[in-house]
């Protein structure tokens, strides 16, 4: 449960690279406590915005805060209270598990034995492995590394730009039960990711594409607002399904999911039926056409259609 109090806002921020918008005029308030997500694929903006919050990247235009320090003017006092694991592994190679975490521990006055209880759920993992060389640990063990020079300090916040890339699908849960328990704990996290299954996993999200934020809400209610209805379509050939489907008349979008097709509808739905013979009519047998429920990827395809965003979601 958060408390209400902004911990961090953007108010409009931009930023560029050789005139390529990487964002553009994006605003939302997060409050303490809450376990944020931006998801969004790769080019995104995810990682420029992090930076800006993380003052690695000066904002073009707009302006932001984190605990009411201005990311600009006051980024030393922010440093103090953030932790950010960047997406890709940053640190030393040739250091042992155990030297990192020294090393991390001592640039922020601190020790790794005075805030072992910080970690200890996180270090516990690969304690045993402390004297192995970071660059010889496993994706998942260099996630858990990561994670834990991050937080070695007490930072108030955390920022984690796509932690979960890379790393098998067991690590990826346990990565994020870690974060439940991180929120449980009071610290507000921020944690981007281009896997739309990892949304339900936030309090809220920021669905985000070309640099615009396209909606802010909780995970439920942006599936509750799928404004269609939707079905899922099986067929032998997918590619010619995909095609076919395009043609069928009144279909508002036809995306591919994996073997099937998501087709959707206004209010007046579909017959089944009549589909069925649409399709045999253009040679696809065993057909399975169910109506269902949408995802946040559907939701996303679905907005990325809409007409353009203005750069602050609602909910923001």
């Amino acid at each position: 449960m958060n408390s209400g109090i902004a911990s961090i806002i953007a108010d409009s921020v931009s930023h560029s690279y050789d005139h390529v918008q990487a964002i553009g005029g994006v605003s939302f308030s997060i409050p303490e406590g809450e376990l944020f997500g931006f998801i969004g694929p790769d080019g995104a903006g995810k990682t420029t915005l992090f930076r800006i919050l993380a003052t690695l990247l000066i904002p073009a235009s707009g302006k932001a805060t984190v605990k009411g320090f201005d990311v600009v003017k006051d980024y030393k006092k922010i440093r103090k209270i953030i932790g950010y694991m960047p997406g890709r592994f940053s640190l030393y190679m040739d250091l042992s598990v155990e030297e990192n975490l020294t090393f991390y521990a001592t640039i922020f006055g601190t020790t790794l034995k005075e805030n072992y209880h910080l970690i200890k759920d996180i270090y516990s993992q690969i304690e045993p492995f402390r004297k192995r060389l970071a660059g010889d640990l496993s994706g998942g063990m260099k996630q858990k590394l990561a994670l834990s020079c991050a937080l070695i300090h007490k930072p108030a916040i955390i920022l984690l730009d796509e932690p979960t890339t890379g790393v098998d699908a067991v690590s990826r849960m346990e990565f994020w039960e870690m974060l439940r328990r991180l929120k449980e704990s009071g610290i507000t996290i921020l944690v981007s990711t281009p896997y739309m299954d990892e949304a339900g996993l936030c309090d809220r999200v920021a669905l985000i594409q070309n640099g615009k934020i396209m909606k802010i809400e909780q995970p439920a209610q942006v599936t509750a607002e799928y404004p269609f209805h939707l079905f899922s379509v099986l067929s032998t050939d997918i590619y010619g399904l995909l095609q076919d489907l395009k043609e069928y008349p009144g279909n508002r979008s036809v995306h591919a999911f994996g073997q099937a097709a998501h087709m959707a509808f206004g209010d007046e739905g579909v017959d089944k039926a009549a589909l069925q013979n649409f399709l045999h009519a253009k040679g696809h047998t065993h057909n399975i056409i169910e109506e269902i429920k949408p995802t946040i990827e559907d939701c996303f395809m679905e907005l990325m259609t809409s007409p353009s965003p203005s750069g602050e979601g609602a909910g923001g």
